[in-house]
């Protein structure tokens, strides 16, 4: 049986659609950086996913070359996610994605190293004639956090965060954006085939204790 990270870890892929304070542990994952609308056609954020994905499958799928990875288990490659941004703003202005900055991401299993990394780059140069050039092998701690499983379309996500401000004020808790700590999304349906209304999408924001002084 496959190891399935949505299923072994659900405290950071299946909260409950209502706000809770998580602490998320270092993890590594293939990623691409890149800006602007993500729903543009053939612009840089589809050709990112394409990237992540076939990276992610290669590794998935070395079992079956030539390439052996030391420690390596079956795994099932879990769902696409996304840290978002816009400079000088606090949060994101839904009103304005052409001013997006983000890093998209698949979550690596711990047993992939750096030549295990680099060769799954060249495999899928070779064989899908696809550059990987902007792909990173991309290590974070993710903190404190308070996160909440969102349903429904991205555009009607600020109702959701709204009740995440809201509790983690509740508890002692604000907002802690910085450059390093990012508006983040994790996708659980696929936009292309499930309706605006059923899309499930976990957010996760960084949180730090209200100061007293």
């Amino acid at each position: 049986m496959a190891f399935d990270y949505k299923k072994e870890f659900k405290e950071f892929y299946l909260p409950p659609a209502k706000p809770q304070i998580v602490n998320v542990p270092q993890m590594q994952f293939v990623a691409v950086r890149g800006k602007g609308n993500p729903n543009e056609e053939d612009g840089e954020y589809k050709s990112a996913l394409n990237i992540l994905y076939a990276v992610s499958y290669t590794l998935k799928m070395s079992k079956m070359s030539d390439h052996h990875i030391d420690g390596y288990y079956d795994f099932v490659v879990p769902p696409l996610e996304g840290f978002w941004w816009q400079n000088g703003i606090n949060g994101i202005d839904y009103s304005h994605k052409e001013k997006l900055e983000w890093i998209s991401l698949i979550r690596l299993p711990d047993f992939v190293g750096r030549q295990d990394f680099d060769w799954a780059k060249e495999t899928v140069q070779k064989k899908k004639g696809l550059d990987c050039g902007k792909a990173e092998l991309f290590k974070y701690a993710e903190g404190k956090c308070v996160q909440i499983m969102h349903l429904g379309s991205y555009n009607d996500e600020p109702a959701s965060i709204k009740l995440m401000d809201d509790f983690a004020a509740a508890n002692g808790y604000e907002t802690d954006f910085s450059e390093s700590r990012f508006h983040h999304e994790i996708y659980l349906s696929d936009p292309r085939k499930v309706a605006p209304e059923k899309l499930k999408t976990v957010i996760r924001h960084p949180i730090k204790a209200i100061s007293t002084k």
